[in-house]
């Protein structure tokens, strides 16, 4: 599998490197679908150029990435072009290997329940075979390293490659169940961008079920793991929150980078769902409705992680795709991220309901984009509306895709337990009804 991985990664390399020799990277680095004011290059060397005269680069109001980002690039900004093409490359072959190794342990659970005699008789074509599950983990990084949205985030230079690196490494670390390097890689993808926090419960749940120890609130042995790993967790992120007011001198970040993810005033247009609600609303209504659009984000970890505790890595997809739908700036280069995963639940086709209706909604909404803003910014023959209206489809369409997917896997998981073909009491095709 390395020569494949390795002729795929040379093929992404120099896809980027093409883009980025074009005429159409300064296009691409304006494109509000692929950058936004918290991740565009453009600020990010405004920020360095405050940086070299000796002022604050949260002085203005136009940097607001963390102070790791600005002394990271500080130090390689000769160098971006190849630093954004290797957060790629590590965002895939981390994803590669957890993939490849959560693969196998699914494999596992598999043999010994099948051993066991756990599965009905008559849902033996559901159980997943070795050949079908070998070129999963390829699929995952060519899904990644290829998909158009992460190509145009990194020609654009999006720092969001950036925090994909980070979320795929602790991945990456929690599959492999090395508890102190996911709650690094946890607390370092917090520190970025505040709403990978949720990541935090399957996490937890994943590692506690490599080890054996029961989602029990009696036990001690739960709680004490959760201690453990939410000291590690909270300590590196004081590691690094302090490491960045040693380097930047002072706490000026806070509010410029947390403070302008959370309060969301820059109304500047995206792909998300703030920016037209926010430009319409009452000043004396905002914080009611910005307290609720925020709480979206976290309010379903609990209820998914109760449903899905047993399955933390579909938890971790599911978590994925609600960050990049409902965060308060997102970009294409977030939804990337979940859409690589997609290869992994192959295994769930024959139950999803809508996957080619969402499928070309997804696609028409993303040609239909930089139309709508031309109309509306350079022709003045559509206005604001107009690309909501696209914006608000393509929001839905990434719901029902991810909701179409929970279902299916749902779906599968009953007839694993109960049997395909489930029957009456009379012995009548009994129909199922998911409520």
């Amino acid at each position: 599998m390395a020569a494949p991985l390795t002729l795929l990664l040379l093929v992404a390399v120099t896809v980027r490197a093409a883009l980025f020799r074009s005429s159409l990277t300064e296009l691409i680095s304006e494109r509000v679908e692929v950058v936004s004011p918290l991740t565009a290059w453009k600020r990010v060397v405004e920020g360095l150029a405050l940086l070299d005269l000796g002022v604050s680069p949260y002085s203005g109001d136009v940097f607001h990435e963390t102070p790791l980002i600005i002394y990271l690039f500080h130090f390689v900004v000769d160098f971006a072009e190849v630093t954004f093409m290797l957060a790629d490359v590590i965002t895939a072959v981390a994803l590669y290997m957890a993939v490849k190794d959560y693969n196998k342990q699914v494999f596992r659970k598999q043999k010994y329940a099948l051993e066991a005699d756990r599965y009905p008789h008559d849902c033996l074509e559901l159980i997943r075979s070795p050949k079908e599950m070998y070129y999963i983990p390829l699929k995952v990084a060519m899904f990644y390293l290829l998909n158009p949205f992460t190509i145009l985030s990194c020609v654009a230079k999006s720092t969001c490659g950036l925090n994909n690196a980070v979320i795929a490494l602790f991945i990456l670390s929690t599959i492999k169940g090395n508890v102190l390097l996911s709650a690094i890689f946890l607390s370092l993808a917090t520190y970025q961008s505040i709403y990978p926090l949720t990541l935090c419960a399957p996490a937890l749940l994943y590692l506690m079920q490599r080890q054996y120890i029961p989602v029990n609130f009696r036990r001690t042995s739960f709680w004490w793991f959760i201690a453990q790993y939410a000291f590690m967790y909270l300590g590196s992120l004081f590691v690094i929150v302090g490491l960045s007011f040693f380097l930047l001198g002072s706490w000026d970040y806070l509010p410029s980078v947390y403070g302008f993810i959370l309060s969301v005033p820059d109304l500047t247009p995206n792909i998300g769902l703030f920016w037209y609600f926010f430009a319409e609303m009452f000043e004396h209504f905002r914080l009611f409705f910005l307290c609720v659009f925020q709480i979206n984000v976290f309010f379903y970890t609990i209820p998914l992680s109760i449903k899905l505790k047993e399955h933390p890595v579909f938890l971790i997809f599911m978590q994925l795709a609600v960050i990049s739908i409902f965060k308060s700036y997102p970009t294409v280069g977030d939804i990337a991220l979940y859409l690589a995963f997609l290869p992994v639940w192959s295994h769930l086709h024959r139950f999803l309901r809508n996957i080619f209706l969402v499928s070309c909604v997804l696609l028409a909404c993303s040609a239909l984009f930089p139309v709508l803003w031309h109309l509306w910014i350079y022709a003045g023959s559509a206005n604001s509306n107009f690309y909501y209206a696209i914006t608000l489809l393509f929001n839905v369409a990434q719901i029902l895709l991810v909701s179409d997917y929970f279902y299916a896997f749902l779906r599968r998981e009953h007839h694993l337990t109960y049997g395909l073909y489930l029957k009456r009491k009379d012995g009548s095709e009994a129909t199922l009804v998911l409520k």
